[in-house]
Protein backbone atom coordinates (compact mmCIF):
# COMPACT_ATOMS: atom_id res chain seq x y z
CA UNK A 1 0.00 0.00 0.00
CA UNK A 2 2.56 2.60 0.72
CA UNK A 3 3.55 2.11 -2.92
CA UNK A 4 0.89 2.65 -4.54
CA UNK A 5 -0.67 6.15 -5.59
CA UNK A 6 -4.52 7.67 -6.35
CA UNK A 7 -4.08 9.99 -9.61
CA UNK A 8 -6.46 12.62 -10.73
CA UNK A 9 -6.11 13.66 -14.31
CA UNK A 10 -7.57 17.24 -14.81
CA UNK A 11 -8.24 18.67 -18.38
CA UNK A 12 -10.33 20.04 -20.78
CA UNK A 13 -12.76 17.88 -22.83
CA UNK A 14 -14.72 19.51 -25.88
CA UNK A 15 -18.31 18.39 -26.23
CA UNK A 16 -20.98 19.25 -29.12
CA UNK A 17 -24.12 20.78 -28.30
CA UNK A 18 -26.58 21.93 -31.10
CA UNK A 19 -24.30 21.80 -33.70
CA UNK A 20 -21.65 24.14 -31.72
CA UNK A 21 -18.16 22.79 -29.67
CA UNK A 22 -17.27 23.95 -26.26
CA UNK A 23 -14.88 23.12 -23.66
CA UNK A 24 -15.34 22.07 -20.32
CA UNK A 25 -13.47 21.18 -17.30
CA UNK A 26 -12.97 17.33 -16.91
CA UNK A 27 -11.88 15.28 -14.12
CA UNK A 28 -10.60 11.27 -13.99
CA UNK A 29 -8.83 9.22 -11.73
CA UNK A 30 -6.06 6.30 -11.79
CA UNK A 31 -3.75 4.73 -9.77
CA UNK A 32 0.28 4.60 -9.86
CA UNK A 33 3.22 2.70 -8.65
CA UNK A 34 5.89 4.10 -6.87
CA UNK A 35 9.04 2.63 -9.00
CA UNK A 36 12.31 4.75 -8.18
CA UNK A 37 13.17 7.86 -6.71
CA UNK A 38 16.24 10.28 -7.43
CA UNK A 39 18.01 13.03 -5.36
CA UNK A 40 15.00 15.27 -7.20
CA UNK A 41 11.96 13.29 -8.11
CA UNK A 42 10.11 10.68 -7.08
CA UNK A 43 9.21 8.42 -9.93
CA UNK A 44 5.80 6.87 -10.65
CA UNK A 45 4.93 4.57 -13.40
CA UNK A 46 1.00 4.16 -14.39
CA UNK A 47 -0.78 3.67 -17.97
CA UNK A 48 -0.71 6.30 -20.64
CA UNK A 49 -4.42 6.93 -20.50
CA UNK A 50 -4.48 7.87 -17.02
CA UNK A 51 -2.26 10.90 -17.33
CA UNK A 52 -3.41 11.62 -21.25
CA UNK A 53 -4.31 15.19 -22.32
CA UNK A 54 -3.49 16.27 -18.42
CA UNK A 55 -3.52 20.59 -17.59
CA UNK A 56 -2.54 19.42 -14.47
CA UNK A 57 -1.89 16.14 -12.51
CA UNK A 58 -1.84 15.54 -8.63
CA UNK A 59 -0.47 12.62 -6.33
CA UNK A 60 -2.46 10.75 -3.65
CA UNK A 61 -0.10 9.05 -1.56
CA UNK A 62 -1.19 6.58 0.85
CA UNK A 63 -0.03 7.85 4.22
CA UNK A 64 -1.64 8.94 7.45
CA UNK A 65 -1.70 12.52 7.63
CA UNK A 66 -3.52 15.04 9.98
CA UNK A 67 -4.17 17.48 6.91
CA UNK A 68 -5.11 15.19 3.89
CA UNK A 69 -3.56 18.16 1.47
CA UNK A 70 -0.41 17.00 3.18
CA UNK A 71 -0.41 14.01 1.43
CA UNK A 72 -1.84 15.68 -1.90
CA UNK A 73 1.35 16.95 -4.64
CA UNK A 74 1.18 17.99 -7.80
CA UNK A 75 3.19 15.87 -10.47
CA UNK A 76 4.98 15.98 -13.95
CA UNK A 77 4.33 13.40 -17.06
CA UNK A 78 7.84 12.54 -17.48
CA UNK A 79 7.74 10.42 -20.35
CA UNK A 80 4.39 8.48 -22.28
CA UNK A 81 4.45 5.52 -24.84
CA UNK A 82 1.08 4.80 -26.47
CA UNK A 83 2.21 2.03 -27.87
CA UNK A 84 2.26 0.13 -24.28
CA UNK A 85 0.19 2.45 -22.46
CA UNK A 86 2.66 3.21 -20.49
CA UNK A 87 3.60 6.39 -18.82
CA UNK A 88 6.42 7.36 -16.03
CA UNK A 89 5.12 10.89 -13.95
CA UNK A 90 7.31 12.90 -11.56
CA UNK A 91 7.37 14.22 -8.08
CA UNK A 92 9.19 16.93 -6.59
CA UNK A 93 10.67 15.24 -3.29
CA UNK A 94 10.87 18.67 -1.95
CA UNK A 95 6.86 19.11 -2.36
CA UNK A 96 6.54 16.07 -0.56
CA UNK A 97 6.60 16.91 3.33
CA UNK A 98 8.90 14.85 5.40
CA UNK A 99 5.80 12.58 7.38
CA UNK A 100 4.82 11.46 4.26
CA UNK A 101 7.99 10.52 2.87
CA UNK A 102 9.10 8.30 5.47
CA UNK A 103 5.77 6.04 4.87
CA UNK A 104 5.71 5.22 1.42
CA UNK A 105 8.41 3.30 -0.61
CA UNK A 106 9.49 2.12 -4.16
CA UNK A 107 7.64 -1.20 -4.65
CA UNK A 108 9.73 -4.05 -4.92
CA UNK A 109 9.49 -5.66 -8.87
CA UNK A 110 9.27 -9.62 -9.26
CA UNK A 111 9.35 -11.80 -12.09
CA UNK A 112 6.91 -12.34 -14.11
CA UNK A 113 8.25 -14.67 -16.21
CA UNK A 114 7.60 -16.76 -13.00
CA UNK A 115 4.21 -16.50 -12.53
CA UNK A 116 1.81 -19.63 -13.63
CA UNK A 117 -1.80 -20.01 -14.08
CA UNK A 118 -3.55 -20.18 -10.43
CA UNK A 119 -1.19 -18.52 -8.31
CA UNK A 120 -2.09 -15.96 -5.80
CA UNK A 121 -2.47 -12.18 -7.24
CA UNK A 122 -3.59 -9.14 -5.17
CA UNK A 123 -4.60 -5.70 -6.92
CA UNK A 124 -4.47 -2.42 -5.33
CA UNK A 125 -5.47 0.72 -6.88
CA UNK A 126 -8.02 3.59 -6.80
CA UNK A 127 -10.58 1.92 -8.13
CA UNK A 128 -14.20 4.55 -8.63
CA UNK A 129 -12.35 6.79 -7.28
CA UNK A 130 -12.81 6.21 -3.87
CA UNK A 131 -9.17 5.28 -2.54
CA UNK A 132 -7.01 2.79 -2.35
CA UNK A 133 -8.64 -0.96 -2.47
CA UNK A 134 -6.89 -4.26 -2.06
CA UNK A 135 -8.44 -7.39 -4.47
CA UNK A 136 -7.66 -10.93 -4.26
CA UNK A 137 -7.85 -13.93 -6.35
CA UNK A 138 -5.49 -15.79 -8.79
CA UNK A 139 -4.02 -15.66 -12.53
CA UNK A 140 -6.59 -16.95 -14.46
CA UNK A 141 -4.28 -16.84 -17.67
CA UNK A 142 -0.52 -16.30 -19.49
CA UNK A 143 -0.13 -14.21 -22.68
CA UNK A 144 -3.63 -13.79 -23.18
CA UNK A 145 -4.40 -11.73 -26.39
CA UNK A 146 -6.01 -8.61 -25.71
CA UNK A 147 -6.75 -5.40 -27.53
CA UNK A 148 -7.54 -1.89 -26.13
CA UNK A 149 -9.48 0.37 -28.55
CA UNK A 150 -8.18 4.38 -27.33
CA UNK A 151 -8.22 7.60 -28.57
CA UNK A 152 -5.12 7.20 -30.51
CA UNK A 153 -6.26 3.60 -31.90
CA UNK A 154 -5.88 -0.30 -30.99
CA UNK A 155 -3.36 -1.34 -28.89
CA UNK A 156 -2.81 -4.97 -28.93
CA UNK A 157 -0.54 -6.41 -26.15
CA UNK A 158 0.08 -10.23 -24.19
CA UNK A 159 -1.52 -9.74 -20.70
CA UNK A 160 -1.78 -11.48 -17.65
CA UNK A 161 -5.52 -12.46 -16.97
CA UNK A 162 -6.71 -12.41 -13.16
CA UNK A 163 -9.61 -12.71 -11.43
CA UNK A 164 -9.07 -10.06 -8.64
CA UNK A 165 -11.93 -7.80 -9.39
CA UNK A 166 -10.33 -4.52 -11.32
CA UNK A 167 -12.49 -1.78 -11.87
CA UNK A 168 -12.47 1.64 -13.07
CA UNK A 169 -9.58 4.17 -11.15
CA UNK A 170 -7.29 0.53 -10.52
CA UNK A 171 -5.45 1.86 -14.46
CA UNK A 172 -2.29 2.30 -13.47
CA UNK A 173 -2.20 0.31 -10.28
CA UNK A 174 -0.03 -2.97 -8.73
CA UNK A 175 -0.52 -6.21 -9.27
CA UNK A 176 1.22 -8.20 -6.81
CA UNK A 177 2.29 -11.67 -6.17
CA UNK A 178 1.87 -13.52 -2.61
CA UNK A 179 5.35 -11.96 -1.13
CA UNK A 180 3.63 -8.19 -2.55
CA UNK A 181 6.16 -8.27 -5.29
CA UNK A 182 4.64 -6.41 -8.64
CA UNK A 183 4.37 -8.59 -11.64
CA UNK A 184 1.82 -6.52 -13.30
CA UNK A 185 0.09 -3.12 -14.47
CA UNK A 186 -3.88 -3.21 -13.80
CA UNK A 187 -4.88 -1.87 -17.41
CA UNK A 188 -8.70 -3.29 -18.63
CA UNK A 189 -10.89 -5.37 -17.91
CA UNK A 190 -13.49 -7.29 -19.74
CA UNK A 191 -17.13 -5.45 -18.97
CA UNK A 192 -19.46 -6.98 -21.56
CA UNK A 193 -22.84 -8.37 -20.25
CA UNK A 194 -22.89 -11.79 -18.32
CA UNK A 195 -18.77 -11.40 -17.84
CA UNK A 196 -17.65 -11.55 -14.52
CA UNK A 197 -13.86 -11.49 -13.30
CA UNK A 198 -11.62 -11.04 -16.34
CA UNK A 199 -9.21 -7.98 -15.58
CA UNK A 200 -6.01 -7.55 -17.47
CA UNK A 201 -2.51 -6.44 -16.61
CA UNK A 202 0.86 -5.43 -18.65
CA UNK A 203 3.72 -8.11 -17.38
CA UNK A 204 6.06 -6.37 -15.78
CA UNK A 205 8.74 -7.50 -17.47
CA UNK A 206 7.45 -6.56 -20.82
CA UNK A 207 7.19 -2.87 -18.95
CA UNK A 208 10.09 -2.62 -16.78
CA UNK A 209 12.18 -1.69 -19.76
CA UNK A 210 9.85 1.19 -21.34
CA UNK A 211 9.56 2.77 -17.46
CA UNK A 212 13.23 2.74 -17.35
CA UNK A 213 13.72 4.65 -20.34
CA UNK A 214 10.92 7.03 -19.60
CA UNK A 215 12.51 7.38 -16.12
CA UNK A 216 15.72 8.87 -17.43
CA UNK A 217 13.53 11.16 -19.41
CA UNK A 218 13.75 15.34 -18.82
CA UNK A 219 10.98 15.96 -16.89
CA UNK A 220 9.22 18.62 -18.20
CA UNK A 221 6.62 21.45 -17.90
CA UNK A 222 4.62 23.08 -20.69
CA UNK A 223 6.57 26.16 -22.37
CA UNK A 224 4.81 29.93 -22.44
CA UNK A 225 2.95 30.77 -24.87
CA UNK A 226 5.35 33.31 -26.15
CA UNK A 227 8.12 30.98 -26.11
CA UNK A 228 6.21 28.00 -27.31
CA UNK A 229 8.55 26.21 -30.47
CA UNK A 230 7.19 25.08 -33.17
CA UNK A 231 8.24 22.08 -36.04
CA UNK A 232 6.48 24.24 -39.19
CA UNK A 233 4.88 20.82 -40.16
CA UNK A 234 1.21 20.47 -40.76
CA UNK A 235 -0.08 16.68 -40.08
CA UNK A 236 -2.78 14.67 -39.62
CA UNK A 237 -3.83 10.78 -38.73
CA UNK A 238 -3.40 8.00 -40.84
CA UNK A 239 -7.00 5.60 -40.21
CA UNK A 240 -6.79 2.56 -38.27
CA UNK A 241 -8.13 0.42 -41.73
CA UNK A 242 -5.17 1.39 -43.69
CA UNK A 243 -2.66 0.75 -41.15
CA UNK A 244 -3.81 -2.48 -40.77
CA UNK A 245 -4.35 -3.26 -45.13
CA UNK A 246 -0.79 -0.77 -45.71
CA UNK A 247 1.27 -2.14 -42.69
CA UNK A 248 1.29 1.76 -42.24
CA UNK A 249 3.23 2.72 -39.09
CA UNK A 250 0.66 4.63 -36.44
CA UNK A 251 2.67 8.38 -36.12
CA UNK A 252 1.36 12.03 -36.74
CA UNK A 253 1.52 11.98 -41.11
CA UNK A 254 3.06 15.11 -42.37
CA UNK A 255 1.52 16.32 -45.83
CA UNK A 256 3.00 19.94 -45.55
CA UNK A 257 6.48 20.75 -44.25
CA UNK A 258 6.29 25.07 -44.49
CA UNK A 259 9.22 26.17 -46.41
CA UNK A 260 12.58 27.39 -44.14
CA UNK A 261 10.54 26.19 -41.17
CA UNK A 262 12.56 24.06 -38.51
CA UNK A 263 11.40 20.54 -40.26
CA UNK A 264 12.16 21.76 -43.71
CA UNK A 265 15.94 22.48 -42.68
CA UNK A 266 16.13 19.72 -40.74
CA UNK A 267 15.08 17.15 -43.74
CA UNK A 268 11.48 16.53 -42.36
CA UNK A 269 9.54 15.51 -45.54
CA UNK A 270 6.32 15.72 -46.76
CA UNK A 271 4.94 11.93 -46.39
CA UNK A 272 6.98 11.01 -43.00
CA UNK A 273 5.34 9.64 -40.49
CA UNK A 274 6.33 10.84 -36.77
CA UNK A 275 6.86 8.30 -34.47
CA UNK A 276 8.35 9.91 -31.41
CA UNK A 277 9.09 13.57 -29.65
CA UNK A 278 12.34 12.73 -28.10
CA UNK A 279 12.07 9.29 -26.99
CA UNK A 280 8.67 9.81 -25.96
CA UNK A 281 6.04 7.53 -28.65
CA UNK A 282 3.82 9.64 -30.83
CA UNK A 283 0.59 7.64 -32.26
CA UNK A 284 -1.36 10.56 -33.81
CA UNK A 285 -2.07 13.98 -34.44
CA UNK A 286 -3.53 14.32 -31.02
CA UNK A 287 -0.09 13.25 -29.03
CA UNK A 288 2.13 15.48 -30.78
CA UNK A 289 0.24 18.24 -30.08
CA UNK A 290 -0.22 17.32 -26.43
CA UNK A 291 3.78 16.77 -26.35
CA UNK A 292 5.14 19.91 -28.96
CA UNK A 293 3.77 22.05 -26.04
CA UNK A 294 6.62 20.79 -23.76
CA UNK A 295 9.50 22.62 -26.04
CA UNK A 296 10.83 25.76 -26.22
CA UNK A 297 12.09 27.69 -29.34
CA UNK A 298 15.85 27.43 -29.88
CA UNK A 299 15.61 23.89 -28.11
CA UNK A 300 16.91 20.81 -30.32
CA UNK A 301 14.73 17.55 -30.60
CA UNK A 302 15.01 14.27 -31.77
CA UNK A 303 12.39 13.67 -34.15
CA UNK A 304 12.14 9.88 -35.13
CA UNK A 305 10.46 9.82 -38.53
CA UNK A 306 9.46 6.60 -40.75
CA UNK A 307 9.93 7.07 -44.40
CA UNK A 308 8.23 5.17 -47.30
CA UNK A 309 11.42 3.51 -49.37
CA UNK A 310 11.70 0.57 -51.45
CA UNK A 311 11.57 -1.58 -48.72
CA UNK A 312 8.92 -0.21 -46.29
CA UNK A 313 9.04 2.42 -44.35
CA UNK A 314 12.47 2.98 -42.88
CA UNK A 315 13.29 4.85 -39.23
CA UNK A 316 15.46 7.63 -39.60
CA UNK A 317 16.15 10.49 -36.21
CA UNK A 318 16.45 14.03 -37.46
CA UNK A 319 17.55 16.51 -35.00
CA UNK A 320 15.53 19.90 -34.95
CA UNK A 321 16.47 23.18 -33.93
CA UNK A 322 12.82 24.65 -33.50
CA UNK A 323 11.91 27.88 -34.34
CA UNK A 324 9.21 30.27 -32.55
CA UNK A 325 6.32 30.10 -33.91
CA UNK A 326 6.07 34.03 -35.04
CA UNK A 327 8.99 32.99 -37.56
CA UNK A 328 7.21 30.53 -38.89
CA UNK A 329 4.30 30.80 -42.02
CA UNK A 330 1.46 32.37 -40.29
CA UNK A 331 -0.36 29.40 -40.99
CA UNK A 332 1.62 27.25 -39.57
CA UNK A 333 0.92 29.13 -36.41
CA UNK A 334 -2.74 27.80 -35.97
CA UNK A 335 -3.40 24.36 -34.64
CA UNK A 336 -6.96 24.32 -35.74
CA UNK A 337 -9.95 26.05 -38.13
CA UNK A 338 -8.01 26.12 -41.62
CA UNK A 339 -8.94 24.51 -43.97
CA UNK A 340 -6.41 22.73 -46.68
CA UNK A 341 -7.16 21.05 -49.85
CA UNK A 342 -4.75 18.38 -51.60
CA UNK A 343 -4.81 16.38 -54.48
CA UNK A 344 -3.49 12.69 -53.82
CA UNK A 345 -3.77 10.39 -57.18
CA UNK A 346 -4.48 6.80 -57.89
CA UNK A 347 -2.06 4.54 -56.51
CA UNK A 348 0.37 7.53 -54.41
CA UNK A 349 0.06 5.46 -51.18
CA UNK A 350 2.95 7.79 -49.66
CA UNK A 351 0.96 10.79 -50.67
CA UNK A 352 -1.96 10.34 -48.63
CA UNK A 353 -4.95 8.71 -49.98
CA UNK A 354 -4.77 6.57 -46.84
CA UNK A 355 -4.87 9.64 -44.68
CA UNK A 356 -7.91 10.07 -42.03
CA UNK A 357 -8.77 13.62 -41.33
CA UNK A 358 -9.52 14.88 -37.61
CA UNK A 359 -13.07 15.09 -38.23
CA UNK A 360 -12.70 11.07 -39.01
CA UNK A 361 -13.59 10.81 -43.08
CA UNK A 362 -11.22 8.82 -44.67
CA UNK A 363 -10.03 10.30 -48.02
CA UNK A 364 -10.28 8.34 -50.99
CA UNK A 365 -8.29 7.51 -53.81
CA UNK A 366 -8.18 9.88 -56.59
CA UNK A 367 -10.24 12.44 -55.05
CA UNK A 368 -9.88 15.79 -53.26
CA UNK A 369 -8.91 15.24 -49.82
CA UNK A 370 -10.52 18.34 -48.10
CA UNK A 371 -10.10 18.67 -44.34
CA UNK A 372 -8.39 20.29 -41.03
CA UNK A 373 -4.90 19.79 -40.89
CA UNK A 374 -3.40 21.05 -37.74
CA UNK A 375 0.50 23.25 -37.58
CA UNK A 376 2.99 22.43 -34.92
Amino acid sequence: MPSIVAITNQSKETIQFWGQEYEQDSESTGSGIIVGKSDTELLIATNNHVVQNADQLTVLFSADTENEEDKMVTAQVKGTDSSLDLAVVAVKLEDIPQDVMDQIKVIEIGDSDQVNVGDWSIAIGNALGYGQSVTFGIVSALNREVTLSTENGEITQNMIQTDAAINFGNSGGALLDENGCLIGINSAKASSTGVEGMGYAIPINTAKSVIEDLMNQTTRTKADADKAGALGVRVTNVSEEARQMYNIPAGAYVYEVTDGSAAAEAGIKQGDIITKLDKTTVSSMSELLDRIQYYEAGETVDVTVKRAGDNGYQEQVISVTLQAKENTDSSSDSSSDEESTEEYQDGQLDNGDWMQSPDQSETQPGRKATGFGYFF
